[in-house]
């Protein structure tokens, strides 16, 4: 039987998670190695001023008090003896698509995960509302992952999916989206009188690229990105190779 690991950045006890889970019985083995408490917008980062302790929970789950990636990279060097044949972060409450995808936990444990070259993938259910429903989520997500354990990936490229809700039922594969929100910040001040920032997002007024994660969500549609390791500019590269003469005269001075 399949091996699959799950882990994502809202914590172990998590509905989404729990679904997810779910939605793998009788299909594969699923091990659980997931955050103590919740890690949104931890992106890839990781514990390294202190130590990563592991509670075991349950048969074949852990909760990490770390990051997501602090979950992979713990979960394949450590708390698995068996191979792992695709890891699954999700299912996210909450978007994760254009940039947020950078800051996301959710995605961020799977490129850790790509980063050890297995096949991986995340799971983000695109709703802001307090009682949703995971459950189509999860069957995108089985039906992915029996598309991957059969057709497998490009190395070290992952699945960014985001599911709409509601959900039409059509799906397209996307590239990632330009930025179309801005940053805001409400100020406040404390009973101490210590200032602080709440920070959020608020759309801008930009037309949305058809074949983008975000048009694929605005229509109803599930997206599907395709994200690879190496963010080099090919373009770039080619155009300012010349400055590295330039650069090497600091060396001199």
């Amino acid at each position: 039987m399949q091996h699959i690991l799950l882990t994502n950045d809202d914590g172990i006890h998590a509905e989404g998670l729990r679904v997810l889970a779910a939605a793998f019985e009788g299909f594969a083995t699923v091990s659980i190695v997931a955050p103590s408490r919740e890690q949104s917008g931890a992106a890839q980062s990781l514990t390294l001023r202190q130590p990563i302790i592991c509670h075991p929970v349950a048969e074949r789950e852990w909760a990490v008090d770390g990051t997501p990636a602090d979950c992979v990279i713990v979960a394949l060097h450590k708390l698995l003896t068996e191979k792992v044949d695709l890891v699954i972060s999700g299912i996210n409450h909450g978007a994760n698509l254009g940039e947020n995808a950078y800051y996301s936990g959710t995605v961020g444990a799977a490129r850790e995960a790509a980063l050890h070259h297995m096949p991986a993938l995340a799971m983000s259910l695109c709703s802001k509302g307090a009682k949703v429903s995971f459950e189509a989520a999860a069957r995108v997500a089985r039906a992915a992952a029996e598309l991957i354990l059969k057709e497998g990936l490009p190395d070290q490229v992952l699945l960014n999916v985001n599911v709409p809700e509601p959900w039409k039922g059509g799906v397209k594969f996307t590239r990632q989206s330009k930025k179309i929100t801005r940053n805001q910040l409400t100020e406040g001040r404390d009973p101490r009188g210590r200032i602080y920032f709440w920070l959020y997002e608020q759309k801008i007024d930009r037309d949305v690229e058809p074949d983008t994660d975000y048009a694929a969500i605005f229509a109803e549609t599930v997206s599907v990105t395709p994200l690879h390791l190496d963010p080099t500019d090919t373009k770039s590269l080619k155009q300012l190779s010349h400055w590295g003469k330039a650069l090497s005269g600091a060396f001199r001075k």
